[in-house]
């Protein structure tokens, strides 16, 4: 048998074929097995233990026995306070797509530029961001205060009265949402600053060499190139508005009479505070399905090429 025979010989290639497969594979498997590991213990493993304890009436203690079976879901979807809570998480991520993202686009247009002070407008506008939400929420929370609050130092030039923003139910909810809009409008101007300096300045010069308008170089070449960016915030903004959990906590509680509950204080106040385990599960796998659902049609339609 010759060299050629050997070398064109059908299984010998299948062998090396395979070595070399099984050589490549190896790293990869290694590498997959600490981030497979640490998403089976902290979400596959937690939201399995959730959809087994929403199927009983369980408070926490001893092993869940009392068996309900989709009693939980049922007694859900009659809550007054769950639609509400889903009808203001809904709000705010209206006011953030409507008003936040756009202030932010119009912002980190302004500041993108060779501006003198840009630098500390940036560092302004995105400081809000740093703050902890416990540490936001407890500010505005004083802020808000009809007796000794900003609210009642603006009245009181005024010779007015102040309200109780947080006491009233139709005032509370407009104050989380003013919250939030100045909360995160810096992290979303500085997503759509670092999206605007990665546009080539030869594009925009030569738009300017051919006569073309601040306006058109904005809607024509600025906002087209910023498209990727601009879906990655709209995600930010919906699953951050899904999580929003510390700031109304500490700023509301969900009050008052569970006016300004999100869908997060919601389980957290009717699940574990209430030692109601077995129904805030149910609440958490509704949470968990709202936002693999979004998650994944949003990536798999919008953000498909980017």
């Amino acid at each position: 048998m010759t060299a050629a025979t050997l070398t064109h010989d059908p299984i010998a290639v299948r062998r090396r074929r395979g070595t070399a497969l099984r050589t490549q594979v190896a790293p990869v498997v290694l590498m997959l097995v600490p981030a497979l590991a640490l998403f089976t213990i902290f979400v596959i493993l937690p939201m399995g233990e959730a959809g087994f304890y929403s199927l009983f009436k369980w408070n926490g203690y001893g092993s869940p026995q009392d068996f309900v079976g989709l009693r939980n879901f049922e007694l859900l979807l009659r809550n007054r306070t769950f639609w509400s809570a889903l009808t203001n998480t809904g709000l705010i991520i209206t006011v953030s797509l409507v008003i936040q993202l756009p202030l932010a686009l119009a912002m980190a247009l302004l500041l993108a530029e060779k501006l003198r002070g840009r630098v500390a407008f940036r560092m302004v506008f995105f400081l809000p961001y740093i703050l902890a939400e416990v540490a936001t929420g407890l500010i505005w929370q004083f802020l808000y205060d009809g007796q000794y609050g900003a609210v009642a130092l603006i009245w009181g030039w005024f010779g007015a009265q102040a309200p109780f923003v947080l006491a009233d139910r139709t005032l509370a909810m407009g104050a989380v949402l003013v919250l939030v809009v100045w909360k995160y409008f810096g992290f979303h101007m500085m997503i759509y600053i670092a999206g605007l300096q990665s546009i080539p300045s030869e594009i925009i010069d030569a738009a300017r060499i051919d006569g073309a308008t601040p306006w058109q170089i904005v809607r024509r070449i600025k906002i087209p190139m910023l498209l990727p960016t601009i879906r990655l915030s709209v995600f930010f903004s919906v699953v951050g508005a899904l999580q929003l959990f510390d700031m109304v906590m500490a700023l509301t509680r969900g009050g008052p009479s569970n006016a300004t509950h999100s869908l997060v204080t919601y389980l957290y106040t009717f699940g574990q505070m209430r030692m109601e385990i077995g129904f805030g599960s149910a609440v958490g796998v509704v949470l968990f399905l709202i936002c693999v659902t979004f998650s994944f049609v949003y990536r798999r339609t919008l953000m498909r090429g980017d």
